[in-house]
């Protein structure tokens, strides 16, 4: 209950006085990438029900010759750079945390298909709300390996508390000022998971 009532605070006040950026930045992502100016994808929250994650778009709607979308590193515009380098391109998920899809810290929402995809033991990163930022987000981000991340994840789920949330919130201010771990390498974003046991070729996670 604390930590929810810390939430609601915390993204209310951040919605209010971060107001003018978010409108700046709207009118910005419309300006040099169109509309819509939002991206929103259906990822799995809490105990992996679904919910709307939004944010602002960082990348153009391009498709190639086979009519399938290309790769990040293509659709990925130099404003959408800078939006993920500072992280504005997350703002609009304080909406998710005030609606109660999210947490301000808690395991990173990832895609729908990964559920099929992740072993009992990682499933277990939906044992509590996602996060605005995370364990993994601080130790590391997109720089760390799927089982990195995830061994994080759990770690936090395992540990939880209060004092290691406002640690966490802490850390988040000085990486994203650092703005340390945006991308993986020799990718654009982050490897799609493809499990555990099997490779993990390039692909798409916003």
């Amino acid at each position: 209950m604390i930590k929810r009532a810390l939430d609601l605070l915390i993204a209310g006040t951040a919605l209010i006085v971060l107001s003018p950026v978010i409108v700046v930045v709207a009118l910005m992502v419309g300006r040099t990438m169109g509309r819509p100016v939002l991206f929103r994808q259906v990822r799995p929250g809490r105990d992996a029900r679904p919910f709307n994650l939004v944010k602002f778009r960082t990348m153009r709607d391009a498709i190639g010759r086979d009519g399938r979308p290309l790769p990040d590193g293509e659709r990925l515009t130099g404003f959408g750079r800078t939006l993920r380098a500072t992280s504005l391109d997350e703002l609009p998920q304080l909406w998710n945390v005030l609606r109660g899809d999210m947490s301000l810290v808690g395991p990173r929402p990832l895609l729908m298909a990964y559920l099929d995809r992740y072993s009992p033991e990682q499933a277990r990163r939906h044992d509590v709300r996602p996060g605005l930022t995370g364990w993994a987000q601080v130790r590391g981000r997109n720089a760390l390996t799927w089982d990195e991340k995830f061994a994080l994840d759990l770690w936090y789920v395992d540990h939880r508390s209060l004092l290691l949330d406002l640690r966490i919130l802490v850390m988040t201010a000085d990486k994203v000022l650092r703005r340390r771990g945006i991308s993986a390498a020799g990718d654009a974003t982050m490897p799609e998971f493809m499990g555990t046991a099997r490779d993990t070729p390039p692909g798409s996670t916003q």
